[in-house]
């Protein structure tokens, strides 16, 4: 994972000034690209569009993080986090991620909780600090996404210790976002990726459909794939344990965290991966898998409806019945 201090490095070399800190657009036949540092990751926005509306997909991502960060202190989450319990108005944007977040701790049982921030602000995972023990034990009481409530457009945490942490879900929403706003800009052919989760638009300039590699977590970031997958619309979103982690003292620390023990989940999953039409859907799934044995989470999907594919520790690949990914080697 790039920081935003290398990103900003990396940028200024190419002389660009752009906001929330992107390279130059590349036009490259009929298709205009950009990479933009966002949502804590290197993200990508490409299609056959014109200036202005790439333009406008930038900013969108800018809004966004400064509505849904957990660190940036204007942001709507962190101003609900400090607001001691009282209700929030925040942007309508805001309220329906948090909405529609809740509907994916509840379908997970609460294995995935947007209230997780009380203990996730704990954790440093890009200098490898592992928190106290007594700190973890006492920000666990405080983990509940049923103590969230929303409301219109204000949101209130009924436990007044409670954070929200959206890092699990919003890029999903975001990328689902930034494709209605290119499809509705009359943008027909279109590719969204933020750090992991793509979402297209029709098919590639060419009328070929979009090529999306699954990254193996245990190699650097474009090193080695396990699969890949052609898609014409929808999303590919893949959750890797390697890509955010650390080892301290033999044991390797990652940044999924289980809500009932506030350390890195133990899980017989490496990654997983989910194809969908709505990116929202890839993304709220997606860590929940890691909460179950591999063989399950392939059942998990195939019971939802989804197409996926899961790596495990012992390096087996499973897929879905059917499914369209092609695994590598093979």
């Amino acid at each position: 994972m790039i920081s935003r201090r290398a990103f900003l490095s990396y940028a200024a070399c190419l002389g660009t000034t752009a906001l929330a800190a992107c390279t130059p657009a590349v036009r490259k036949g009929g298709e205009l690209s950009t990479t933009i540092f966002c949502f804590d990751t290197v993200c990508q926005l490409k299609g056959v569009m014109g200036q202005e509306t790439l333009d406008g997909a930038s900013a969108l991502c800018e809004r966004y993080e400064q509505l849904f960060s957990r660190t940036i202190e204007t942001s709507d989450v962190a101003r609900v986090n400090a607001a001691g319990g009282e209700a929030v108005e925040v942007a309508i944007e805001t309220a329906d991620l948090i909405e529609k977040a809740l509907a994916y701790c509840t379908a997970s049982s609460g294995r995935f909780d947007i209230t997780i921030g009380a203990v996730s602000a704990l954790w440093d995972f890009r200098n490898g600090i592992v928190p106290a023990s007594s700190d973890i034990a006492a920000a666990l009481p405080h983990i509940d996404y049923r103590n969230v409530v929303v409301d219109g457009t204000t949101v209130q945490l009924l436990d007044p210790a409670s954070a929200l942490d959206l890092g699990g879900i919003a890029k999903g929403w975001v990328a689902d976002a930034l494709i209605a706003y290119l499809s509705e800009s009359g943008v027909e052919s279109a590719c969204v990726n933020l750090g992991g989760n793509v979402a297209v638009l029709g098919t590639k300039p060419d009328g070929s459909p979009w090529r999306v590699g699954i990254q193996d977590p245990e190699s650097a970031r474009g090193e080695a794939l396990i699969a890949r997958v052609d898609i014409e619309g929808g999303s590919v979103v893949t959750s890797g344990l390697y890509e955010r982690s650390f080892e301290r003292g033999g044991r390797r620390f990652w940044h999924i965290l289980d809500p009932k023990t506030g350390y890195p989940v133990e899980t017989d999953v490496v990654s997983a991966t989910i194809l969908a039409p709505a990116s929202i859907d890839a993304d709220g799934y997606t860590k929940t898998l890691f909460f179950t044995d591999p063989v399950e989470g392939i059942a998990y999907l195939e019971k939802l409806g989804f197409d996926g594919l899961i790596k495990a520790f012992d390096g087996s690949i499973l897929a879905t019945a059917g499914s369209p990914f092609t695994i590598a080697g093979e």
